[in-house]
């Protein structure tokens, strides 16, 4: 098994573009370097709306090429040997996304379903769906969700700082951790997710769920949130 953050951004930003290019390289040792560190063997960089080459391997960690693409519908990922170098925000459909991926070697993952997002109610043939490492509390409804639509489940830390990667992270069952061994990985289901409850995770997670929640960008499923509810009744 190897373990593999598969949602991690080089950037502490999104928009400033130039600046943020020339920052990227720096970005992507700094992930690697950490994740080496959180004893990580391998980190997919899934910048917004733009893929960047890194090599292979920074750090003495595997680097899995990615995109985060912004659908109509929310994010989803695309990792993989070949993801699209760019799209353009809020142009493609969950469904479109899903297509290129395959058409590239590559996986659609429904990223974060309950934060700023609806792709989980799209039907089209997604690959998995994360359990982001911004809101691990919400992993009980993403088991639900995969479970309603009979696909694995994969982890990821949604990084955008160096310190938070690993808290959120996918144990892959293959023999080399190449793109192609991830890709088919998770298409078979050889995939886990696993949250880190270190305790500065914690506290970051605590944040980013009322930050998501005072913005209202997070969605709460119909059924209950987990660990909250009624006593059981006395006899």
């Amino acid at each position: 098994m190897y373990r593999i953050d598969l949602h991690a951004h080089t950037r502490f930003f999104h928009g400033h573009r130039r600046l943020g290019d020339a920052y990227d390289p720096l970005g992507a040792r700094l992930l690697a370097g950490t994740a080496r560190l959180r004893g990580l063997d391998g980190v997919a960089t899934t910048n917004h709306d733009y893929y960047r080459e890194f090599g292979d391997e920074l750090a003495g960690v595997a680097v899995i090429p990615g995109i985060e693409v912004s659908t109509t519908k929310g994010h989803v990922l695309v990792v993989g040997p070949d993801p699209p170098s760019e799209t353009v925000r809020g142009e493609l459909t969950p469904t479109e996304v899903v297509e290129i991926a395959h058409d590239r070697g590559c996986a659609a993952i429904v990223a974060h379903p309950y934060r700023n997002s609806t792709v989980r109610e799209v039907d089209a043939s997604f690959d998995a769906i994360e359990v982001n490492g911004k809101h691990p509390r919400t992993r009980a409804w993403v088991e639900r969700l995969a479970d309603r639509h009979g696909l694995p489940m994969t982890g990821g830390s949604d990084v955008h700082y160096p310190p938070e990667v690993g808290r959120a992270y996918t144990a892959v069952d293959v023999a080399e951790p190449t793109p192609e061994n991830v890709v088919a990985a998770i298409k078979d289901g050889r995939v886990e997710p696993r949250v880190d409850d270190w305790l500065p995770y914690q506290v970051i997670g605590r944040l980013y769920r009322y930050i998501h929640e005072e913005s209202e960008q997070f969605d709460r499923p119909e059924w209950a949130t987990p660990g909250v509810g009624a006593p059981p009744e006395d006899d």
